[in-house]
């Protein structure tokens, strides 16, 4: 009953936000990006909330009970620093199209070519599906066993609530309510650590340093070493590659004021750390007290649970669903700006219909027998990686063809993503990794090689 009360009363706040504080769109343009002109504050708690995917609430605490400060390390830090890197190339497609509103878009007025945007929409609304499908998987996983409602009918509600307020007015809508989402998060997150350490002691967190088997000691040695070729590294170079095959922040690049973008996502790396980390500190204080994890994939749930009164349960489910939820009405929105590449803009109906079919394949995306949070997470954070070098090297000015793009991408992700998925299924590190360096590696090279033949040829 409680987590029924816990998604209307979310359901009712959001609504009500999205009704009285913005308006119903009707411009294709303005439903996309707004006014251009987004105050950088509201963008940077927007900003941190879109990068709050379901990994940045379970696998955060996952990984630093298993394995310690080493598995919150590989994952905390290169999922901040994804967010500055990003920052000069988000001034630099701003500066280059100001009226823009997709990557894709871009790309093909760069290259002049039809068939780079389709590889980058294939990319893109790839990537905006498997993140839908994961977030709606991790939440009705957690929501069905407090309710008791069935798992595939918990999907549909999520499903129904993401769209029920980004229907109205699109960006403005998502980022209003990420703020507030944020914001409650920030609060639940400094409460849980705030009340974890005086139920626990600091000493748990020490004790609990090397994860609950106490090896984890070294960052490159021994298990460390480990946890750097199975998990570290392949999530490292899908993390740092993520707002690039994001379309996400590619549009919030577009909303923000100009003059203010680099300062909202440099404050929207800084919130957003303080989430994980938090979660990452539950995970220690868990190892530290020696608490056996029942179900890895849900260990904050259990330790909230168990470290904390009945009553904590309801902030905690609280920020889960908007966590999670944040997530999914941006990726409404970027499949809404992607549809412009597909319908030339002006149909605000096809834009709305377009978040109607994403959450559709999301839902069923969910709902595969046996698939999981991390693998999910691993398997598209290595799909985004595909288009990474073709889209930083264009925006460096490094003058490509459109042929050697579309060579890059298509052979990046029909060899890194078949070795990933093979490491993935052998749980093999070496594998994992090797799909991962493969996806971004080929992509530049083979288009920086096709690109330089074309041009052999052309002489």
């Amino acid at each position: 009953m409680n987590g029924i009360i816990i998604l209307f009363v979310y359901a009712v706040i959001m609504i009500l936000a999205t009704v009285t504080m913005t308006k119903k769109e009707k411009n294709v343009v303005n439903f996309c990006v707004g006014s251009r002109s987004e105050n950088w504050i509201l963008s940077a708690l927007s900003i941190a909330a879109t990068w709050i995917w379901a990994p940045a609430l379970f696998v955060s605490t996952e990984k630093a009970y298993s394995a310690g400060w080493i598995g919150l390390f590989w994952f905390l830090v290169p999922n901040a620093l994804c967010l500055v890197i990003f920052i000069p190339f988000a001034k630099r497609i701003r500066k280059e199209m100001p009226e823009g509103m997709t990557l894709s878009g871009y790309m093909k007025e760069k290259y002049s070519s039809d068939g780079v945007k389709r590889v980058y929409l294939f990319q893109l609304i790839g990537l905006s599906m498997l993140s839908t499908g994961v977030q709606l998987l991790a939440g009705s996983q957690i929501l069905s066993a407090v309710t008791g409602i069935s798992f595939r009918t918990m999907t549909i509600l999520l499903a129904i609530i993401a769209i029920s307020y980004s229907l109205f007015s699109g960006i403005k809508a998502s980022m209003l309510t990420d703020a507030i989402q944020m914001v409650f998060m920030l609060i639940a997150c400094s409460l849980f650590v705030i009340f974890g350490l005086r139920n626990t002691g600091a000493e748990s967190i020490l004790q609990g340093i090397n994860g609950i088997s106490g090896d984890y000691a070294k960052l490159f040695s021994g298990k460390g070493m480990e946890i750097f070729l199975s998990f570290g590294l392949p999530t490292t170079i899908g993390l740092i590659s993520g707002p690039f095959g994001d379309q996400s922040f590619w549009q919030r690049a577009f909303a923000v004021k100009k003059e203010k973008l680099g300062r909202a996502f440099l404050l929207g790396a800084v919130l957003f750390a303080v989430v994980p980390l938090s979660m990452g500190i539950l995970g220690l204080m868990g190892a530290g007290t020696g608490y056996q994890a029942q179900d890895l994939g849900t260990i904050n749930f259990e330790l909230i649970r168990h470290f904390f009164p009945s009553w904590a349960v309801l902030p905690f489910l609280f920020m889960i669903i908007s966590g999670l939820l944040s997530t999914v009405d941006s990726n409404l929105c970027a499949v809404s700006s992607l549809t412009t590449d597909l319908s030339g803009g002006k149909d605000i109906r096809k834009t709305r219909t377009a978040m109607v079919v994403l959450l559709a394949a999301g839902i069923l995306i969910a709902n595969i027998p046996g698939i999981t949070v991390t693998h999910l997470f691993l398997f598209y954070g290595t799909l985004r990686a595909s288009t990474l070098l073709p889209t930083v090297l264009t925006l460096k000015g490094v003058r490509l063809t459109s042929g050697g793009i579309i060579a890059g991408v298509i052979t990046s992700l029909a060899v890194g993503l078949p070795v990933f998925a093979y490491g993935s299924i052998l749980n093999s590190g070496p594998y994992k990794t090797m799909g991962s360096l493969l996806t971004v590696l080929l992509s530049g090279l083979v288009t920086l090689i096709a690109t330089r033949t074309e041009a052999g040829h052309a002489r």
